[in-house]
C-alpha cells in the first residue's frame, strides 16, 4: 500500500443478490486494481441480502484484504444487521454508524499510520 490514503464510496440499493453481488464484486476488483486502498460500502439503500449476496461482500472483503487494502461498511439497516449477526459476518467487517463516522476513523487512524 502507497502512502496516499485513496478512498472510494460504493452506495448499492434494493437487493445485494447474486447478480447485483457479482456486480459490486466486479466494480470492487476494478477499484483495487486501480489503486483504491479503501473500500467503503454504505449499505443505506440495501433493503435485503441472501445468501449470495453475503458470500460476494464477504469475497470482496477477503480480495480487499489480500491487496493490503482497507474494506469498511456503514448505514446497515436493522435487517442486514440481524443477517450479519446471525451469520457471525459482523466479526468479519468493519461496521460504522454512517459514512461519517467511517470518514473520521479513516483520517484520524489510517492517515497517522500511513504517514509514520
Amino acid at each position: 500500500m502507497n502512502n496516499k490514503l485513496r478512498l472510494t464510496v460504493l452506495e448499492p440499493s434494493g437487493i445485494l443478490d447474486k447478480i447485483s453481488g457479482h456486480q459490486l464484486h466486479n466494480e470492487i476488483s476494478t477499484l483495487i486494481n486501480n489503486g483504491t486502498n479503501i473500500i467503503l460500502i454504505d449499505m443505506k439503500e440495501i433493503k435485503f441480502i441472501d445468501s449470495s449476496g453475503l458470500g460476494y461482500l464477504v469475497s470482496a472483503m477477503q480480495m480487499v484484504s489480500n491487496a493490503n487494502a482497507k474494506f469498511f461498511v456503514c448505514s446497515i439497516s436493522d435487517q442486514v444487521n440481524m443477517l450479519f449477526e446471525i451469520t457471525k459476518v459482523n466479526k468479519l467487517l468493519q461496521i460504522f454508524a454512517d459514512r461519517e463516522a467511517c470518514k473520521r476513523y479513516v483520517l484520524s487512524t489510517l492517515s497517522r499510520m500511513s504517514y509514520n
